[in-house]
């Protein structure tokens, strides 16, 4: 298993977590897969500062984080997007659960995401975190209605698939046309999103893709396909692999990953 930032200008291989590897190379079943929300990779930007207890920034950010009901919208559409203050006090506040994670599973992750940023990134303005069922960024930078480029990270399957076992273009396909489904259903839960499986040579083969609920159909569209060439020597031929971003990742596996069976 591998982690990769599209920042640096080689695209470098580092080993992460044992825990991950263990998740891809064992986890076989719906209901186990079910249990786990792992932690994937988190980022402090730097760049934004920190801010200092008392601050306006500090009020402006308990104002977004402390009065979110259990019983909120937020998390049973699995979006939740504020931004309060101005300056160099503006929050941006941008909360996406996965397409099959809502309700409590949503509400849980985000405080493990909220806790987590907390601990990973004490007092920075700008932070991002991924887990398995959600992201998480509080940051300064108002990037709504824009595709950002910048916070992306892929994670591969450390094992390759035999070249003549399929095409990349199966799976591509298979990228392709859930994007499409995603677009067409529309943002009807806060997002774009559509799951599917399909069948190469004596195995199913398992994706999901999901798009910001803030972007337009199209940058939805130019979102996968920008990761897909930017990531593409670490994606083919993989026995499972994704591109997590804030603007939009996929996922595809041999087994099934989701929290419900879903069909094209």
């Amino acid at each position: 298993m591998y982690i990769l930032s599209p920042v640096s200008k080689r695209l470098l291989l580092v080993p992460i977590l044992a825990v991950m590897a263990i998740q891809f190379l064992f986890v076989r079943t719906v209901w186990s897969l079910n249990m786990t929300n792992t932690y994937l990779h988190h980022k402090c930007f730097v760049d934004q500062g920190k801010f200092k207890p008392g601050s306006e920034y500090e009020e402006n950010l308990k104002f977004i984080v402390e009065p979110i009901p259990v019983t909120s919208e937020s998390f049973e559409r699995g979006t939740k997007m504020e931004m309060v203050g101005e300056g160099p006090d503006l929050i941006s506040f941008i909360l996406q659960c996965r397409g099959d994670t809502s309700g409590p599973r949503c509400r849980s992750c985000y405080a493990t995401a909220l806790a987590a940023l907390r601990r990973r990134c004490p007092r920075y303005k700008g932070r991002i975190i991924w887990y398995d069922q959600c992201i998480l960024e509080i940051s300064t930078i108002d990037s709504l209605d824009k595709i950002d480029y910048n916070n992306n990270l892929c994670m591969s399957n450390g094992k390759k698939v035999m070249a003549h076992y399929y095409s990349n273009s199966e799976w591509l396909d298979l990228i392709h046309n859930l994007t499409t489904k995603a677009i067409r259903q529309g943002n009807s839960k806060g997002m774009y999103y559509a799951a599917g499986e399909t069948r190469l040579a004596t195995e199913n083969i398992y994706a999901m893709v999901q798009c910001s609920f803030y972007l337009s159909s199209k940058d939805c569209e130019n979102c996968v396909r920008h990761n897909i060439k930017h990531y593409q020597d670490h994606l083919f031929n993989k026995q499972g692999a994704r591109v997590l971003g804030k603007s939009c990742s996929f996922r595809y596996e041999f087994y099934p990953f989701l929290l419900e069976k879903t069909r094209p």
